[in-house]
């Protein structure tokens, strides 16, 4: 098994993530097989509890694992399939420790960082290692770690410590180390600066890690000079210094890699320079070309909760992403907080009650996310409406399908008081309940997690079509709240047609409205197993849906085939940089691929 490692230097957010996944990729083009993992010194045992504001969204696994967003990159670069394990944290390491340490495992001996925990992370980096995570058999020929944070932060010194050792332990020729570093431009004198690196390396080196190779992050390439200068005060070959530019999108940061011969040189430390073959980026390479070269636009409103921080829906912008490049469309988002929509935002600021709603209707598609609360609620029901009643294409996953189906008991049913026991627990009118086998004392790990099966309904209803005309799909979830099986007839009586459920029926998964061009809500999430060439179904049929015209309401109904047990002109708000985010600037301004323009925010390629 041969490790390269990514480590970053001077500040966080310059895009290790990317960095990691780019080489994975690369490595993978190369023919050789690629696993992950990303180290999180956090103290949480997960992401799972964790505030979309404090760490971007939280990405679910298969296995129900609540990770950290770098590891929905890593899928979406290499196709893969992770496990929880694949993310390590601090909480992690301890508890298994003191685990140990409560059974008697270390024979009464005093328990210490080191050896104890040292010897916990590399044991577990080289277990999970192993793991297949490509659907073939065996362990994969390269595993690419990502060490979260900056070097010299205080929570990651165990780590630190423990993959110095870590590299000894595997020898020379099985471990290679690629340093992400900024190389900032004064804009005084306009000359790239390399000292903050040198010092970054320089206290990496003291803390027993040496870099193999520098990738330097700058707003432009980096001079002959710059680089020379770096090779010969941080000891790393020239050509092993590469340049990490801000680029027109974030799928260039493999290409851009390849063109530097980074496989070569990370090949050759690594002692694989004639065993892997010539990396193959043929069909990358196009793909790039083509959403570059897009020019259409599709508009689409993401009516949510955490609007201030992108990073908080990243799988669901990359999921459009995948789409609107299927469909040669070049993505705008415009984000309207769901608030902004509500009443009570009319009667305290009508200008930005007037701006939500003119981005709302500006929009050639709708999609209400997942996200917990009660706040903005009423905004996104709103939403919901507007996009039902004008025939704009609707998608709701997860609380965005709960939500199409409060609107729908309120609107069409007169169920006014119809809500979620999430928001009223004493409401009379629940189409929203809590799931019987959830807990209301544990937060983490309680939901219904990970993959689970859908079972098609109706032979001829959209999602089934796009997903193929298969009778199940697997989607990953992540819930404690459902539709009222209670409920469930008396609203496909007034036109709803629930056309999927699980495989004991009572369990509400994908719900339609048959006389709508496209109105859908699902209670997984389907971005999570979107990729690069390959979107998924349900955002392909919204962004098909958007660029089509507007078609004319017709009346409700139900005229599908059953199969028999079947098993709102405003501006974006401001966007703050996510501190673990993986920060590649396009020559535009954009961060992670996103940037603002007028009335909403262009999306740039990224995985």
């Amino acid at each position: 098994m041969k490790y390269v490692l990514v480590t970053g230097g001077v500040v966080s957010g310059l895009g290790k993530g990317v960095t990691a996944s780019s080489i994975g990729f690369l490595l993978q083009a190369c023919g050789l097989r690629v696993t992950s993992i990303k180290i999180d010194p956090y103290l949480n045992t997960d992401a799972g509890t964790m505030s979309p504001f404090e760490h971007g969204e939280v990405y679910v696994l298969d296995d129900g694992g609540e990770v950290d967003l770098d590891l929905g990159n890593y899928e979406r670069f290499l196709d893969i399939k992770l496990t929880r394990d694949n993310n390590i944290t601090t909480g992690k390491i301890y508890q298994s420790v003191i685990e140990k340490e409560r059974r008697g495992d270390y024979l009464g001996k005093t328990v210490q960082v080191v050896p104890h925990i040292t010897d916990a992370i590399q044991e577990w980096i080289e277990r999970v290692a192993k793991i297949p995570v490509d659907g073939k058999e065996g362990p994969a020929d390269v595993c690419v770690i990502e060490l979260g944070g900056t070097i010299g932060d205080i929570e990651s010194m165990p780590f630190i410590e423990a993959l110095g050792q870590f590299s000894y332990r595997v020898g020379p020729g099985n471990f290679c180390l690629v340093h992400v570093s900024l190389v900032p431009i004064l804009n005084v004198v306009g000359e790239q600066k390399t000292k903050p690196t040198q010092h970054s390396v320089r206290q990496l080196r003291g803390l027993g890690l040496f870099p193999n190779l520098l990738a330097c992050r700058c707003s432009k390439e980096l001079d002959g000079s710059t680089k020379a200068k770096l090779a010969q005060f941080c000891h790393v070959p020239l050509s092993n210094v590469l340049t990490l530019h801000d680029v027109p999108n974030i799928w260039h940061i493999p290409l851009l890699l390849k063109d530097q011969k980074a496989h070569e040189s990370i090949l050759k430390v690594l002692n694989l320079p004639g065993i892997a073959a010539a990396p193959n980026l043929k069909e990358w390479t196009v793909r790039t070309k083509i959403y570059d070269k897009c020019h259409e636009t599709v508009k689409i409103a993401m009516v949510g909760k955490y609007t201030g921080l992108s990073d908080a829906y990243l799988s669901v912008l990359k999921a459009l992403l995948h789409a609107s490049v299927a469909h040669n469309r070049k993505l705008i988002v415009d984000w309207v907080p769901a608030g902004d929509l509500e009443e009570d935002t009319y009667r305290e600021d009508p200008k930005t009650h007037t701006a939500a709603w003119n981005l709302l209707k500006g929009a050639n598609g709708v999609l209400v996310p997942g996200g917990f609360g009660d706040r903005g609620v009423q905004g996104k029901i709103l939403a919901a409406k507007y996009a039902r009643e004008h025939n704009v294409p609707y998608l709701g996953i997860c609380l965005g399908m709960q939500i199409a189906v409060i609107e729908f008991a309120r609107s069409v049913l007169g169920l006014h008081g119809a809500t979620s026991t999430e928001f009223e627990p004493e409401t009379k009118t629940p189409c929203v309940i809590f799931m019987p086998e959830g807990s209301k004392t544990h937060m983490g790990g309680t939901m219904r997690l990970g993959s689970r099966t859908t079972y098609f309904q109706v032979a001829d209803c959209k999602s089934a079509k796009l997903y193929g005309n298969v009778s199940s799909v697997d989607e990953r979830h992540r819930h404690r709240y459902e539709v009222n099986p209670d409920m469930v007839s008396q609203l496909e009586s007034a036109g709803l047609s629930f056309v999927g459920k699980d495989e004991t029926g009572s369990r509400m998964e994908i719900v339609e409205l048959p006389s709508h061009p496209f109105f859908i809500g699902v209670q997984f999430h389907p971005e999570f197993k979107s990729r690069p060439g390959k979107p998924s179904p349900l955002f392909s049929g919204l962004i098909e849906a958007a660029c089509e015209p507007k078609k004319t309401v017709t009346m409700p109904s139900n005229g599908h085939t059953k199969i028999p047990n079947g098993i709102y002109n405003g501006h974006s708000p401001i966007r703050k940089a996510h501190q673990n985010g993986n920060g590649f600037i396009s020559s535009n301004g954009s961060l992670n691929g996103v940037f603002t323009n007028g009335n909403g925010v262009y999306v740039d390629g990224s995985c």
